[in-house]
């Protein structure tokens, strides 16, 4: 939550709990139903504490204005506090079973909403629910006639933000239009997140997580996978096995063709990898790396060229350049760790260039 925005609710938190009182008690109440049993759950942005009384217990609130934190003790004074950001969560990894975010992350900047979720998705355990509204249209920054003026909104249009949710490692149940809402329900998935931002040098795109990858949080983390050694030993990246240091240290994010978390990628269907890649070219439009680095050949020549050779791509993607290099499995004994480390040399060197166009280096 960017700082004005904040004090607005410093200063209004009384007004604000007396001018909004809750209108969702009941989809409150039938989301904790479907909260992970045994588990605490969380409200995410819970201000005064409007939904404590139907979100089931245990429960923790995460609230940015201390204001709001001294209505919400009084709300619910049995329920773990916490004063905290939602784009840097302060909780463990599989804290808990269900989190509930109404009217919360829609104060995040659209670009921040991505890394917001891989957060979130690392906090959530297995199959625990979200429930989250953000509002519906076009303006990023202040909206006319806000009652409570100086915030800053984003808004979305239901499309994108399936993107984003889906992209972020939730399986997508529902996403309600509702005229000035659009309300989300999703289900923390067996998958990794991206993690992407603006501004990245490289975004690296696999064919899709392993469960290995899936559970341990970060992708190509399987023993005998060479991802990690060959992006350290060709300078991509700094720190192996840390795909938020990558982003934020070396501007390298990471995203999948396909989401869903498999033993072998040989179990993906074409028609998994064509959807994938319409995913990732909409990401890197909105996005624009400087280059997009697909490792392994399946994917790519099922979804965009079958014909497709290792090395720069004839054709841009999503508007950028994209680089094609051999899969880093263990099992792909064609190409060495040399090898990869070279294509992965070739790939920043292109990143990194000026006046290269499409077509340069392939082979």
């Amino acid at each position: 939550m960017d700082p004005s925005t904040r004090q607005v609710y410093e200063n209004g938190a009384a007004e604000w709990a007396r001018r909004r009182p809750p209108r969702y008690r009941e989809r409150a109440a039938a989301f904790s139903t479907r909260c992970l049993p045994g588990r605490a759950r969380v409200d995410l942005g819970c201000g005064p504490g409007s939904y404590f009384a139907d979100l089931g217990r245990p429960l923790a609130g995460l609230e940015g204005a201390g204001a709001m934190l001294a209505l919400a003790r009084r709300s619910g004074p049995d329920v773990a506090l916490v004063q905290g950001d939602l784009g840097a969560l302060p909780f463990a990894r599989g804290s808990f079973g269900g989190a509930w975010a109404r009217a919360s992350y829609l104060h995040l900047p659209r670009t921040a909403l991505p890394d917001a979720l891989a957060q979130l998705h690392a906090t959530l355990a297995l199959a625990a629910p979200l429930e989250m509204s953000l509002r519906a249209g076009d303006t990023e920054g202040p909206v006319a006639g806000d009652d409570f003026p100086g915030r800053f909104f984003a808004e979305w249009r239901a499309d994108p933000l399936a993107d984003v949710v889906e992209g972020a490692g939730f399986a997508l149940d529902q996403l309600s239009d509702e005229g000035e809402w659009l309300v989300v329900r999703a289900t923390r998935a067996r998958s990794l997140p991206d993690f992407v931002k603006p501004g990245m040098r490289v975004l690296v795109c696999g064919l899709n997580p392993s469960v290995v990858a899936a559970d341990a949080g970060f992708g190509y983390a399987g023993p005998t996978n060479r991802f990690w050694p060959a992006a350290v030993m060709a300078g991509l990246v700094t720190v192996p096995r840390s795909p938020r240091l990558a982003l934020w240290r070396d501007g390298v994010g990471m995203t999948d063709l396909v989401k869903r978390a498999t033993d072998r990628a040989s179990e993906l269907r074409p028609q998994e990898y064509q959807a994938g890649a319409g995913r990732v070219a909409r990401l890197v439009g909105w996005l624009q790396p400087r280059l997009t680095l697909f490792v392994g050949m399946t994917g790519w020549r099922a979804a965009v060229d079958r014909h497709a050779l290792t090395g720069l791509q004839p054709e841009l993607f999503g508007g950028r350049p994209a680089y094609l290099m051999p899969s880093t499995s263990g099992a792909n004994a064609h190409a060495s760790l040399l090898d990869l480390v070279e294509h992965l040399k070739l790939a920043l060197a292109y990143a990194e260039s000026r006046g290269y166009g499409p077509g340069e280096g392939g082979r």
